[in-house]
């Protein structure tokens, strides 16, 4: 007689873990790795191999980078305790002795490398926590003073009309749940933005705000300028390309010197040092 197949229990709020979700509905690790890396080769003329991952949180970026090989090192900075032990647990003890080729601190993103890095990030728009263009360029010139010489930073972005929006959108992911990005408020005045993302399951029941961001709402054309004003001698965008349905991005991201006017759309901005 076979071995019967074990069941997978089905998610529910009150047994799904919220970080699992998150990397499952919000992070697509190997893409941005392989656009990072590809950025960097394109722009230098050599593969990077020490990264930073600001923002990072459980650190799944940072763990996908030194799964590319040996050489490759990295280092994670957040100040929030529970994702950064989240990710210890289930992004890097599984990696067994390669684990130590990346370090996660619990610091202040604007507080240097142990090493500098060639390749820096802030992705899912965290950044967006300054406020203030003084809290920014503060921020953006930590990073430019930190890199390798030849280093390369670079930040994902949201835009269009409909960012200004308050809004929900739902989007079914694979393995049984439903994210919900959640657009709460938006004050025109100054640009901040409360958002939250939310969990619906197949038995009706919900994690409600299970993540919370009080944000502003920097655009393209301000973080571009701030970008050259922290010291950066070069700043190029990548625009997304559009999907075979004629309305959603495809994931295919290239450089663009004036981008197109969408409802919503993602871009990387990358600073040259």
């Amino acid at each position: 007689m076979g071995k019967r197949k074990s069941r997978r229990l089905a998610l529910t709020a009150r047994t799904a873990d919220k970080y699992d979700l998150y990397q499952r509905a919000v992070q697509s690790p190997v893409e941005d790795i392989r656009f990072l890396a590809r950025v960097y080769k394109t722009t230098r003329g050599r593969p990077a191999f020490h990264f930073r991952e600001d923002f990072c949180g459980a650190g799944l970026l940072t763990a996908t980078w030194i799964k590319r090989g040996p050489q490759y090192t990295a280092e994670g900075f957040d100040i929030d305790a529970k994702p950064l032990a989240w990710g210890r647990r289930h992004n890097f003890a599984p990696l067994g002795s390669a684990a130590a080729r990346a370090v996660m601190h619990q610091r202040d993103v604007r507080e240097p490398s142990d090493r500098r890095p060639d390749v820096r990030c802030a992705q899912n728009f965290s950044y967006c926590v300054f406020k203030t263009r003084g809290e920014l360029m503060e921020y953006l010139g930590a990073v430019h003073r930190d890199l390798a010489r030849d280093g390369v930073f670079v930040l994902d972005l949201y835009g269009g009309t409909e960012s200004m929006e308050e809004v929900e959108e739902s989007t079914r992911i694979e393995g049984g749940f439903t994210y919900i990005w959640d657009q709460h408020e938006y004050w025109p005045v100054t640009a901040e933005t409360k958002c939250y993302i939310h969990f619906r399951f197949r038995d009706g029941s919900e994690m409600r705000r299970a993540f919370t961001y009080d944000w502003r709402l920097w655009t393209l054309a301000e973080l571009k300028d701030a970008l050259y004003d922290a010291g950066f001698p070069q700043v190029e965008c990548y625009g997304e390309g559009t999907g075979s349905d004629g309305k959603s991005g495809n994931g295919v991201f290239r450089k663009t010197r004036r981008g197109e006017n969408c409802d919503s759309f993602i871009a990387y901005l990358v600073g040259l040092k």
